[in-house]
């Protein structure tokens, strides 16, 4: 580049006098500290001074204390309410050395993020009141999981009794952790009270048992049949949600469960949507139950009961074969089924592709068979047998499917 100075100096002074207009708009006023020509002439100073001397930065740095002394004494005689604006303003005068030390993606960067705060406040403003404030403890928790905890686990097996190393069991609670959550923020935020086959389409993302007791129980105080239709459906979306994971974890596995699940999905939907229509369309609001997924005590506990089901898995199918394997996958149905189908999916037990796969779909039948009794336990079966018998008819088609393709 011929001019590179020119550039970084128009840039700069171009990127101080449009954050100066978006401080404008945001105060509605040109009272306060500073206004369009300070962002600008502050943007300029910065990249002037840096250049004087960018090896020692003595004045760059000296006028920047004199910038935190001559706030000080405003916010003194002001009593201003906070510091927002000089922050801005400091970010402003930092744009010129970074116009020249850093990639114009990184100056544009912190140019757009400065304008989308400054005009974006009331936006903001709703979305704080919006947001439950716990939902950020609950990120930083995600955060914690995958980006803290996970890369400092070793990568190699510490247990002979345990085929898988720390780093890839506590991958699996991360992905399923990361699913869960997904979930329970897309039905809380994209979609809330947006009826009950909304309710059962999102939440089966994350519990599909949780969800029919929840959906059962309204379905005692619903005129219509919605509430079925979202029961079924969290069953639908369940066969997708386990296929996923078993691409993710398994791709033989979840190549084989590719056609029995997707069929199975398709007829839940089809089941799902004649419920929905037998209602009349009627969509009722729903009470969205408020209980996020992603804890690290719900994490932890699923750590500790995927290492008890593979160790459990790999005991059962050493001493019983392929037949305890099939009774375990049944029993396991009645129970909270990830931890075992993960430890099916990861796990190296001797058996072939045919037989894990078998034994997630038996999991996934018998913990349809307990959804079906949920239903008809929490809503009444006069409220609820539709699709109690819907979701029956899914796992003993599940299991059968098992049983005939798949197992010997």
């Amino acid at each position: 580049m011929q001019y590179p100075d020119l550039v970084h100096f128009l840039m700069t002074a171009a990127f101080g006098f449009l954050i100066g207009l978006e401080v404008r708009a945001y105060r509605q006023a040109e009272e306060g500290f500073g206004g369009v020509a300070t962002y600008t002439l502050t943007a300029v100073a910065g990249y002037l001074f840096y250049r004087i001397d960018p090896e020692t930065l003595w004045p760059y740095t000296a006028v920047l204390a004199g910038f935190f002394g001559l706030y000080a004494l405003y916010y003194r005689a002001r009593l201003e309410s906070g510091i927002s604006l000089f922050l801005v303003l400091l970010c402003v005068y930092a744009l010129g050395p970074l116009s020249v030390i850093a990639p114009v993606w990184l100056v544009s960067a912190v140019f757009v993020l400065l304008v989308f705060l400054l005009s974006s406040r009331r936006a903001i403003g709703r979305l704080m009141r919006l947001v439950n404030l716990y939902e950020f403890e609950t990120l930083g928790k995600m955060v914690l999981l995958s980006a803290v905890i996970l890369p400092l686990l070793p990568d190699h097996k510490l247990w002979a009794f345990l085929p898988l190393s720390p780093f890839k069991i506590w991958l699996a609670v991360v992905v399923i952790s990361a699913i869960s959550y997904g979930g329970y923020l897309a039905q809380k935020y994209l979609f809330p009270g947006k009826g009950y086959l909304v309710t059962g389409l999102i939440g089966g993302t994350y519990s599909s048992t949780a969800t029919t007791v929840v959906l059962a129980r309204k379905a005692r105080q619903s005129a219509s049949c919605e509430p079925e239709a979202g029961m079924v459906a969290a069953t639908a979306v369940m066969y997708l949600r386990l296929m996923a994971v078993a691409l993710l974890f398994n791709v033989g596995v979840g190549e084989s469960l590719a056609l029995p699940f997707l069929s199975l999905s398709a007829v839940g939907f089809v089941v799902a949507f004649l419920l929905y229509r037998r209602g009349g369309d009627r969509r009722e609001p729903t009470a969205f139950v408020d209980k996020n997924p992603l804890e690290l005590g719900t994490a932890l506990l699923f750590a500790l009961l995927f290492v008890v089901m593979m160790g459990l898995t790999q005991y059962v199918i050493a001493h019983y074969g392929t037949a305890g394997l099939k009774t375990l996958s049944f029993l396991v149905g009645f129970t909270d089924i990830d931890p075992f189908v993960l430890s099916l999916l990861t796990g190296k037990y001797g058996v072939h592709t045919g037989e894990i796969t078998g034994a997630v779909m038996i999991a996934a039948g018998g913990n349809n068979l307990l959804k079906a009794l949920y239903a008809l336990w929490f809503g009444g079966v006069k409220e609820t047998w539709r699709a109690a018998l819907a979701i029956a008819v899914l796992g003993l088609a599940t299991i059968v499917w098992a049983f005939m393709k798949f197992t010997t």
